[in-house]
């Protein structure tokens, strides 16, 4: 079957599969309360999800002292850790993931999440043998840098403007944008809509299921 706009579907992970926005801004804040520093707001531990952990308490803690970082990264784990069990993809994705695969889409994930933590969260959410490809910040530039999407075309054999990859945060589209991939928003993670559109995603989606219409559709 000819494709009408792409052949690999890159997807972020935390907010945009798998429904974790609330328990990483719970553990960022965990982690803050543990080590004694100012607690981070729900919008502000929101902006920084998607980036590598070591830049997201960077930016979400400005002017830590330098000894306090692996002190905190390491609370950070230990509190989302313990959510990790509860953590369910959202509504509708295992079907949409499924379908794209029968259709000969490749699939990709492109995460802020550590090697270790994307391939327990793969494995718990029966999903390792589902995608072509994954990268990890832990592996290469943080987003919004284009490695991990320049990195990804090159495996798989892709040519950059036949992929787009999905996200619901900023870091995500302006990665897309970077790399010269198109970009669609999903607007029911971490970053407001205002925010996603001033990105110019090629679409956006306000439930997975409205995003597994439109790949079909439109893909």
């Amino acid at each position: 079957m000819a494709r009408k706009q792409f052949d690999l579907i890159v997807f972020d992970w935390d907010g945009t599969l798998m429904d974790s926005t609330a328990a990483i801004v719970k553990s960022i804040q965990a982690a803050a309360r543990d080590v004694g520093v100012p607690v981070p707001s729900d919008k502000a531990a929101s902006h920084v999800i998607g980036l590598a952990l070591g830049e997201a308490m960077s930016s979400v803690i400005p002017g830590l002292e330098p000894a306090l970082y692996p002190k905190i990264v390491e609370r950070y784990r230990y509190h989302y850790l313990a959510k990790d069990h509860e953590l369910v993809l959202f509504d509708g994705v295992r079907d949409m993931l499924t379908q794209l695969s029968q259709e000969g889409y490749f699939l990709a994930v492109a995460t802020g999440k550590s090697r270790v933590g994307l391939n327990r969260a793969l494995n718990a959410a029966g999903l390792l043998s589902v995608f072509d490809a994954t990268r990890c910040s832990d592996e290469t530039f943080s987003k919004p840098h284009p490695a991990m999407l320049q990195e990804l075309t090159r495996e798989l054999g892709q040519d950059m403007r036949r992929t787009v990859m999905i996200g619901d945060t900023t870091h995500d589209l302006l990665m897309a944008n970077n790399a010269g991939a198109a970009g669609i928003a999903v607007e029911y993670g971490a970053h407001p809509v205002n925010q996603l559109e001033a990105c110019k995603p090629v679409f956006s989606a306000k439930t997975v299921t409205e995003l597994h219409e439109w790949l079909i559709g439109n893909a």
